[in-house]
């Protein structure tokens, strides 16, 4: 009986745990449930029902009056601006002559790379020193000449070209660089080269190419003049002309000048030929065909007596001088390279004025001219005997040059 009294009231004991293990487990699921909710539902200012405070209120009114501190940073004065604009122009004007300087270097590389892979000599002006590279000249004028023709650079010398330390004061003090442009003979060292060599040493104002001379190759002259120029010098414009044209140094500088803030600009007397499918004739077109019909005309292009580029342009011939194509008119070639480029052509008539009276009339009233030749002979007919009288009628004077600001 005792036994059976005992068993009883253990069995009351389990009911009695059991029943508050379950009370206690509900109470714990109610809890957790409470927790996960709190955490799970959506603040109301995630949904945009944000609960307006009393700062929020401040900063209200604050913006209503005008007075929003965010705000205050925003509101600069005029100067502030226009000084950020001005030094951000200087920031950009400074990498595009970076950028400028790394090319003319590259196109300089690539050049030198040129003459040693083909086992062509290597020029010494490839090789000078860094700090001639450096220096920011206005133009490099190029002057076209050939073996046979001393006595037309004799011609120029006395005219229109400063010698000796005039030549030197011309660098330095004008930015100007001058130049005849030759190449070598088909012999190399040969009786040509040793006459130039010796005429070099005399006057000191040949820039000598890596360039086989022949009237055929006048495109390819073109070329490597531009290349060798640009690697050379840094000048806002590179030049070229013909030995046998009166030029007014003075007045080419300053008709340049007016160009500088053109990065890509082509001047000269543009025109626009036929192109000439009949072998014989004077400047016959071997490739007329490119050109279309029988009749039709070239592109608009400079003469050929004396035009000028602007560096980026020197710089793009000379990065893109192994696929550019060659025609047998170096002028016709020189056009036809910026086909298809965003350039400016500027068509300046005082580029190419006639002998006396044309340019002497000109001058007369005010309008000296650039450039001064006979379209008959495309350049100063007989102009070894001619260019004297062409520069006392037509020329600027000597004094226009040393005081002339560019």
């Amino acid at each position: 009986m005792s036994w059976k009294n005992r068993g009883g009231s253990e069995s009351n004991s389990r009911r009695l745990v059991s029943r508050n293990l379950t009370l206690f487990l509900c109470a714990g699921c109610f809890f957790a449930g409470l927790l996960f909710t709190d955490r799970m539902w959506p603040d109301p200012e995630a949904k945009g029902l944000s609960i307006p405070t009393g700062t929020e209120d401040a900063q209200s009114r604050l913006v209503s009056d005008g007075c929003d501190p965010k705000l205050k940073g925003v509101r600069r004065d005029s100067k502030d601006i226009i000084r950020e604009v001005s030094e951000t122009r200087n920031a950009v004007q400074t990498l595009d002559k970076t950028i400028s300087n790394l090319e003319m270097e590259l196109a300089a590389a690539r050049a030198l790379q040129d003459s040693i892979l083909t086992g062509s000599p290597v020029s010494d002006d490839l090789m000078l020193p860094e700090p001639v590279k450096k220096r920011k000249y206005l133009m490099v004028v190029g002057i076209n000449t050939a073996f046979s023709s001393r006595k037309r650079r004799d011609s120029v010398r006395a005219t229109w070209m400063p010698q000796g330390d005039k030549l030197r004061k011309l660098e330095e003090e004008k930015g100007i660089v001058m130049r005849f442009v030759i190449g070598h003979g088909a012999t190399s060292g040969g009786i040509l080269d040793r006459a130039i060599e010796a005429e070099d040493r005399k006057h000191g104002d040949f820039l000598r190419l890596e360039h086989i001379e022949g009237y055929l190759e006048l495109s390819a002259k073109t070329k490597t003049y531009f290349t060798t120029a640009v690697a050379l010098w840094d000048a806002d414009f590179y030049v070229k002309v013909d030995d046998d044209v009166h030029v007014n140094i003075a007045t080419l500088g300053a008709t340049l000048a007016k160009h500088r803030s053109n990065p890509r600009v082509y001047i000269g007397c543009m025109k626009s030929g036929p192109v000439l499918a009949h072998k014989g004739v004077r400047y016959h077109e071997p490739e007329h065909w490119k050109f279309g019909e029988e009749g039709n005309k070239y592109f608009r292009h400079a003469t050929g007596q004396l035009y000028a580029i602007s560096k980026d342009l020197a710089t793009y011939i000379s990065i893109n001088q192994n696929v550019l194509h060659k025609y047998v008119n170096e002028d016709v070639s020189l056009g036809s390279w910026f086909i298809g480029l965003d350039v400016e052509h500027i068509d300046d008539r005082r580029l190419c004025c006639g002998t006396p009276p044309d340019c002497e009339w000109k001058a007369q009233a005010g309008n000296i001219c650039v450039a001064s030749f006979d379209w008959s002979c495309s350049g100063i007919c007989r102009s070894a005997d001619r260019i004297k009288e062409v520069h006392r009628r037509c020329g600027e004077g000597e004094d226009a040059l040393w005081s002339a600001s560019f």
